[in-house]
């Protein structure tokens, strides 16, 4: 009988977290080469604010994913939610409430359209939130031509005010990723949601409402948009047409989700490691910016570094011990 076994494999989080230090050092060896230096407070503040839209989206599209869906319309909802959160605000203070309740609940509706069309209609999740996503870009070419609203400059302090070095909008993205993975890990919605990305016939089957997990699962993916809206809203002071799809919140976020080792299939991954693979793209685009690497260059080498990663853990997956 062999008395050695083979170690556990690490997990996808721990792993991107670990070539995230493995990122920085070399970033920081390779700017002071050039003269520079690498993550001042300056830049580190610039990480957080610029990666927290992305990274509340990409929370959002965790659990839309680990449901064995995921949503395409998130970048033109963020334009959207922008534009009603700032008509409504007006540059008015009494306005914040009403509008961030609107945000919200115009982001739960279209969350709920794309589940009801998913699993009412049987449309596969792809086909689905494209769908919507061109609906809502059909509502916003119509009605806008550009910017529009107002915010007020007490809501702006959400995207610019910080408690030393840590922005209020990081924060903000902290408290989301925290309340996802107290949803995952410690309610049954949570179960749930993994059960049925890993196998929704089972999951059927063992009595679970998958329907209904995979609806509330876009409606929160939707709110966790509507959200981003909102800080991109505050950041710019007014509402925009294209913020969203500028941003390319849609495919960013889903790299970022698939970047942390959870699964396009569904039922393995988490928090963590969305959170690990948005820092870890928001550190390379630093990188890069202090680099003066061209454009071509940047989205090529994000290319690779998302794909070398998605084959070393579909690899290990393969070759773990029944």
């Amino acid at each position: 009988m062999h008395l050695l076994t083979r170690a556990r494999p690490r997990d996808p989080a721990q792993v991107l977290f670990l070539a995230l230090l493995g990122l920085v050092a070399a970033g920081w060896a390779l700017v002071a080469l050039d003269g520079g230096q690498f993550l001042t407070l300056e830049s580190v503040v610039g990480i957080q604010q610029r990666s927290a839209a992305l990274g509340i989206v990409a929370i959002g599209q965790t659990l839309a994913i680990l449901a064995g869906s995921l949503d395409l319309s998130v970048a033109y909802l963020i334009s959207l939610t922008s534009l009603v959160a700032a008509e409504i605000m007006a540059g008015q203070d009494g306005n914040i409430g009403q509008a961030v309740a609107a945000v919200l609940a115009v982001s739960a509706l279209v969350g709920l359209v794309n589940g009801l069309v998913i699993t009412g209609l049987r449309v596969h999740a792809f086909i689905a939130t494209l769908g919507v996503a061109l609906i809502i870009k059909g509502v916003v070419d119509h009605l806008y031509d550009g910017p529009a609203g107002a915010v007020p400059e007490s809501f702006q302090v959400l995207g610019y005010s910080r408690i030393g070095p840590v922005p209020v909008s990081a924060l903000l993205w902290a408290g989301v990723a925290v309340a996802a993975w107290f949803l995952l890990s410690r309610t049954r919605l949570g179960y749930r949601i993994y059960a049925v990305g890993g196998n929704e016939e089972v999951a059927r089957l063992s009595g679970i409402r998958t329907g209904r997990v995979i609806v509330l699962a876009h409606v929160l993916c939707s709110v966790c948009a509507g959200v981003a809206g909102l800080l991109l809203a505050s950041r710019l002071g007014a509402g925009a047409p294209t913020v969203g799809t500028d941003g390319g919140y849609d495919l960013e976020s889903i790299a970022a989700v698939v970047l942390g080792g959870t699964a396009l299939a569904g039922g393995k991954g988490g928090v963590a490691g969305t959170v690990a693979g948005v820092l870890l793209l928001a550190v390379l685009d630093t990188l890069f910016n202090q680099l003066e690497v061209n454009s071509f260059v940047k989205d090529v080498v994000r290319g690779v570094v998302i794909v070398v990663a998605v084959a070393v853990y579909a690899r290990r997956t393969q070759g773990r011990p029944a």
